[in-house]
């Protein structure tokens, strides 16, 4: 996916540019992950990009990114159990080493997965897998990100707005 928001994803959601973004979040942007070697890989990134660790936000925006996490990694676990009989499970993750501002990593795991990667962490896998273009975010991920944001607007409740990307 060609574009400079990689450089700036968070400043890049906030205006609305930002083409991997699934739907606005109370306290930050759901959105797909860049590669899908694990079909229906996302990421909740903050809605303040000067904010690195959880421990940075006020109690309040704390919950809500959390809840913001929860909400996802449900949505990510009903899409892909729906569209993957070898759905297994879902991982979430907090890490921060790579990106400076604080995202929480989705990653749904599957039967289907080599047994030697399986039970150990997806940054495991080989550095190709990151970089591949058979693995790049394209058309043909279409339907599972849209069922992602589907289910993300089930999970707000009935009466909630969801908002479409471009709304922040």
């Amino acid at each position: 996916m060609p574009g400079t928001w990689h450089r700036d994803r968070v400043g890049s959601a906030l205006r609305g540019e930002n083409p991997t973004v699934l739907r606005r979040l109370e306290a930050g942007f759901a959105a797909i992950g860049d590669v899908q070697f694990l079909p229906g890989y996302s990421v909740l990134l903050t809605d303040d990009p000067a904010v690195r660790r959880l421990s940075e936000l006020p109690r309040g925006r704390r919950l809500a990114f959390l809840d913001g996490m929860d909400r996802l990694g449900e949505a990510v676990e009903r899409a892909c159990r729906r569209a993957d009989p070898g759905f297994r499970r879902v991982n979430l993750e907090i890490l921060g080493n790579a990106e400076g501002f604080l995202h929480a990593h989705v990653w749904p795991r599957y039967d289907w997965e080599p047994p030697e990667r399986v039970r150990l962490p997806v940054w495991l896998y080989p550095r190709g897998m990151w970089t591949e273009e058979r693995y790049a975010l394209g058309a043909r991920h279409e339907p599972l990100r849209q069922a992602i944001g589907e289910e993300l607007d089930r999970l707000a409740g009935p009466g909630a707005a969801a908002a479409s990307p471009g709304d922040g």
